[in-house]
């Protein structure tokens, strides 16, 4: 446990930290700012086209479920727990951070993935970092190296983490043992994925809009009866954020420093602004032009960060200031169980039911991220093999090791699951962020196109 600690803070030191906001900071200003001043063009060109009916508005919400089942997941629950319980309450204010400046990222890399991607031999796109890593940048070491990360990502962050996280709310509300769970999530997942692609999206379609409506409902019913909590909680949060008192060792800006850490370490994990994740999804859209499909990206990231970590923020801190533990509660070195942390919460404002309840949108959130990133995990075995002829076999043997990791990730231990997930987001981020930045040039802004929509 020692050396993954090491290899964790060395992957997350401030180099990647920089790494992260620059390249976020330099889309911003490229972008001249899209993501937040133009929010009313990117919402209607976006949520705005769902209600069109027709083949082409189901394949982008189809698209849009399958992207937002990648990224709303367990990092809206158990992550923004977990950041808070390790860097304080300002973590949250970096993750805001972090994600307004990831929705320039995340546009970036959308747009790339949808520019560079082509049809395999099957008929289905071949897309990702990988590809215009390869085509673009004309380094296919450089995608290999992303494809190769990308695989440890998705049996860490893609599978473990969520059924680690499934486990842990079903054991904390139900009582049921980590075993029984394990098989349950394990024979669900392998009845999605092995019928491909079109069985994932569908599920996905099926599963986010629930899971996201129950949630954000139960959070509005705690946040309501903790209203008058809510001012001094945003308060707490911005200060905390610049918090720069010694800590005990003597080390001025340590408190900003692990809130800033934390707060943007478990901002990516929630909305992979930066991983290359949502080139690969988006890049499996049909009809569609980069510049539309980078500005989902841009809603998916508002979204999962700025809406549904904030409304998990504020229940946990609002819960509690009222029970009189505002900044002491949820400080444990880490160690606190993210999941139990917010049922625990929500059963302070819905008795016994609230934890039924947490539990139930935990699972949604997880299957759905699970089936997700079986998906882009597999996406990248299909890059490293494609040229060894034994293609098939590989992706039958990833198949057998993500549901191996399903199954392992409910009966693991949390901290090892979270800190062995956040190396392979950094190491997979590492060519990705390299490549949106040096392919800059041709990513093209949306803003030209304001003239004639408004």
């Amino acid at each position: 446990m020692e050396i993954v600690k090491v290899i964790h803070d060395l992957v997350w030191g401030p180099w990647l930290l920089v790494l992260f906001l620059g390249t976020g900071i330099f889309y911003t200003f490229k972008l001249r700012g899209f993501q937040i001043f133009h929010l009313r063009y990117w919402w209607k060109a976006t949520v705005g086209t769902l209600g069109g009916g027709g083949e082409e508005s189901k394949s982008q919400m189809a698209t849009a479920c399958t992207a937002l089942a990648a990224t709303v997941g367990t990092g809206n629950i158990a992550g923004v727990a977990t950041a808070i319980a390790a860097g304080g309450p300002g973590a949250v204010f970096w993750m805001w951070v972090s994600a307004f400046v990831g929705m320039a990222a995340a546009y970036g890399e959308t747009y790339l993935g949808i520019k560079y991607r082509y049809k395999g031999p099957d008929g289905q796109y071949i897309c990702g970092p990988f590809v215009y890593l390869e085509r673009g940048l004309k380094s296919r070491k450089m995608g290999l190296i992303y494809a190769f990360f990308c695989v440890l990502a998705s049996l860490g962050m893609g599978s473990m983490v969520q059924a680690n996280s499934i486990s842990d709310s079903f054991t904390y509300a139900f009582s049921l043992p980590p075993l029984i769970t394990g098989l349950a999530v394990t024979v669900l997942t392998m009845a999605v994925i092995f019928g491909g692609i079109g069985r994932i999206s569908e599920a996905a379609s099926r599963l986010v809009p629930f899971s996201a409506c129950l949630y954000m409902v139960l959070c509005g019913i705690v946040i309501f009866s903790c209203y008058d909590r809510v001012p001094g909680v945003f308060a707490e949060i911005v200060k905390e954020a610049f918090n720069v008192k010694s800590a005990a060792g003597g080390a001025a800006g340590y408190g900003m420093t692990k809130a800033l850490s934390y707060g943007v370490a478990r901002g990516v994990f929630s909305n992979e602004a930066g991983l290359g994740s949502l080139a690969v999804l988006h890049g499996s859209a049909g009809k569609t032009t980069a510049g539309e499909q980078g500005m989902w990206a841009i809603f998916e990231v508002f979204f999962d960060t700025i809406i549904s970590c904030t409304l998990t923020a504020l229940v946990i801190l609002c819960i509690a200031g009222k029970s009189g533990a505002a900044g002491t509660l949820f400080y444990a070195d880490g160690q606190t169980d993210g999941s139990a942390m917010i049922a625990a919460c929500f059963s302070q404002c819905f008795g016994a039911a609230g934890g039924y309840l947490t539990a139930v949108s935990m699972a949604l959130f997880a299957f759905a991220t699970i089936i997700a990133w079986f998906y882009l995990g597999r996406q990248a075995v299909a890059y490293l093999t494609e040229h060894s002829g034994a293609g098939r076999i590989f992706l039958f043997f990833y198949g057998f090791v993500y549901l191996n990791a399903v199954f392992f990730g409910c009966v693991a231990k949390l901290e090892l699951v979270w800190s062995l997930s956040d190396v392979f987001n950094g190491l997979m981020a590492v060519p990705n962020l390299i490549g949106i930045l040096l392919l800059s040039k041709e990513v093209k802004s949306p803003l030209h196109s304001l003239k004639n929509n408004f």
